[in-house]
């Protein structure tokens, strides 16, 4: 492999973009504290940060490999390595299913009930990108499949599943859908063009309302996990903050320009990042 085909296979995974890992690290990261009750085994913390990046290179790739024939049409997409023809349609494979072979083997270093619901994980990763085609809900797919890192570091931990479990799970997947409609306003006037299918379409005119509601019910999801799980003053100090960053982000939205709504996409990246922090605050003067 020589230098100029790294780089290709760099932007394929988009590791020169790592919003998308930062976004599925949180929650993740979220999860194995709560679980743990603190700092989790050094061991699994290790495998789920490995999992992260390699799951969502995975997802980044089949995604591309699905929308090959329709990212050349679309301003935001245009300059992929797949159709300017820098990345064949036969490497974009077999990268794919290498990620998907480091990730399986990373998860056989747990448990076999983790082994199994990582099965339900790939299923998520792999059809994600073709619901575009089939329904205008694919954020929700999206949602789910960057949710169900939760129940498996519970159960990397040997932690049952529990209402805190769900709640975390649910609260993931209504913010998942909120920051993803945001990325898809950003594309909506090529895919209405090209046939493609998003909840930025669905929503139409109320596109600012709705998200607002599932934020809302994000922001809902978590207290109701604050008081679960008996989280602190951190953590309500953290979900009174993301309640800010989402007013933040209707105003960027407000007139549904291309840029700002990337950036409101953006910004969910300091959401994740900072309920965690609270985590680590909260544990950290638990005693």
């Amino acid at each position: 492999m020589n230098k100029e085909s790294l780089k290709h296979y760099i932007h394929l995974t988009r590791l020169n973009r790592p919003i998308g890992i930062y976004l599925l690290l949180w929650p993740t990261l979220s999860a194995l504290w709560i679980a743990a009750e603190g700092f989790p085994d050094p061991k699994v913390f290790i495998i789920f940060i490995l999992g992260v990046i390699f799951m969502r290179s995975a997802g980044c790739i089949i995604n591309d490999y699905a929308d090959r024939k329709i990212d050349g049409h679309v301003k935001r997409t245009k300059n992929r390595p797949i159709p300017l023809g820098l990345v064949t349609e036969r490497e974009a494979l077999f990268l794919f299913f290498g990620l998907i072979l480091m990730s399986f083997l990373l998860v056989l270093l747990t448990n076999w009930r983790t082994v199994q619901l990582s099965l339900v994980a790939v299923l998520l990763a792999a059809c994600y990108p073709f619901m575009k085609r089939y329904t205008y809900l694919p954020q929700v797919v999206l949602g789910a499949a960057f949710a169900w890192a939760i129940p498996m570091s519970y159960s990397a931990l040997d932690v049952p599943l529990s209402n805190s479990t769900w709640l975390l799970f649910l609260a993931t997947v209504l913010w998942t859908v909120a920051y993803d409609t945001l990325y898809a306003m950003v594309d909506r006037d090529d895919d209405l063009q090209l046939g493609v299918r998003s909840t930025a379409i669905l929503f139409g005119q109320y596109d600012r309302l709705i998200v607002g509601l599932i934020q809302l019910l994000a922001l809902t999801s978590w207290a109701l996990l604050g008081l679960q799980a008996e989280l602190g003053l951190f953590w309500w100090i953290g979900v009174s903050l993301t309640a800010l960053l989402f007013g933040y982000q209707q105003w960027l939205i407000r007139h549904r320009d291309r840029d700002a709504c990337f950036k409101a996409f953006l910004n969910n990246h300091w959401i994740g990042l900072l309920l965690f922090t609270t985590l680590i605050l909260h544990y950290a003067t638990t005693f």
